[in-house]
């Protein structure tokens, strides 16, 4: 028995280190017209669920506790045939706050072009080195990209890797047949543009934001409240640098999407002398949300 403890220990130790990087809840939205039974959905949604879950994104060591977790929301607006479908994707993910319950927003973001092949038991496939088909490398893109921003929250430019995994997943998708990859496609909201962006000089406010508001802000504020007040203020404003290049960017929207209703809840019962900046900074930059920052001073 004296023999079995160490041997145990190890066992759950290794156990820990090597946990995969996602605990991702994925749901899947069936059409209204089906062709094929409603258990093929059920079936999807494991097997997505399974691939995210199951694989290490990294190659870091993670304990199991330190888990990102994260939602994928596919909603099929057409099933084309018995194994061709379409429809968007939600993908959402968070990280805790220290000396807190509360969970803070990182990601959220709303892929209109998703075109997909699926096919029942089967599994899915995927490489880094290749683009095998739509469906892996959309979830191999956002799986990479969640651990990327979470990643670049907790340390300063540190989700660098995977956002350059995330290039060669779009590097390697050109010659799809599928939309979102290209950067010559109707408008600048998709994979091609977002990755595009968030790992060019102009966009590196927004990842200086990430691990500044985060790391010194929010993990600090229990402990010091002004500084780390201050500290999430000057990291917002830093945000109008890249509007000033490229206003109504991608990038820009999708952070908000994520971090708008925070922002609104954190400095709404602040004195007027801290908000006022972040509160007119919010207004321009994203316009569509005005009435939602209004909030912030009413």
């Amino acid at each position: 028995m004296k023999r079995l403890i160490p041997f145990f220990t190890l066992l759950v130790f290794q156990f820990h280190i090597h946990a995969q990087e996602l605990n991702c809840d994925v749901s899947i939205i069936p059409p209204r017209v089906m062709i094929s039974g409603p258990e093929i959905f059920k079936t999807m949604e494991t097997t997505i669920e399974e691939f995210l879950n199951n694989r290490r994104w990294t190659r870091d060591n993670w304990k199991t506790e330190e888990r990102i977790q994260c939602t994928m929301q596919i909603t099929i607006e057409q099933q084309i045939n018995q194994r061709e479908f379409s429809g968007s994707l939600q993908v959402g993910s968070s990280r805790p706050v220290y000396n807190s319950d509360y969970k803070t927003p990182i990601l959220s973001i709303n892929d209109r072009d998703f075109q997909f092949t699926f096919q029942e038991n089967s599994i899915i496939q995927w490489s880094q080195d290749q683009h095998r088909d739509n469906l892996s490398s959309v979830l191999a893109f956002y799986a990479n990209l969640i651990v990327a921003m979470d990643y670049d929250s907790f340390a300063a430019e540190g989700g660098t890797d995977q956002y350059l995994i995330c290039q060669t997943i779009v590097s390697n998708a050109q010659n799809a047949a599928e939309t979102g990859w290209r950067a010559n496609e109707k408008g600048q909201q998709n994979r091609y543009w977002f990755i595009e962006n968030i790992v060019s000089q102009t966009f590196s406010p927004i990842r200086q934001c990430l691990y500044k508001y985060h790391r010194h802000g929010m993990d600090k504020l229990y402990t010091e409240m002004d500084t780390a007040t201050k500290t999430m203020t000057n990291a917002l404003l830093e945000l109008k640098n890249i509007h000033k290049i490229k206003p109504s960017s991608y990038n820009m929207q999708v952070f908000f999407y994520a971090k708008s209703d925070e922002i609104v809840n954190f400095y709404k019962p602040l004195p007027m002398e801290d908000k006022k900046a972040v509160y007119e900074m919010c207004k321009l930059i994203d316009p569509g949300n005005i009435t939602k920052y209004e909030k912030i001073v009413n």
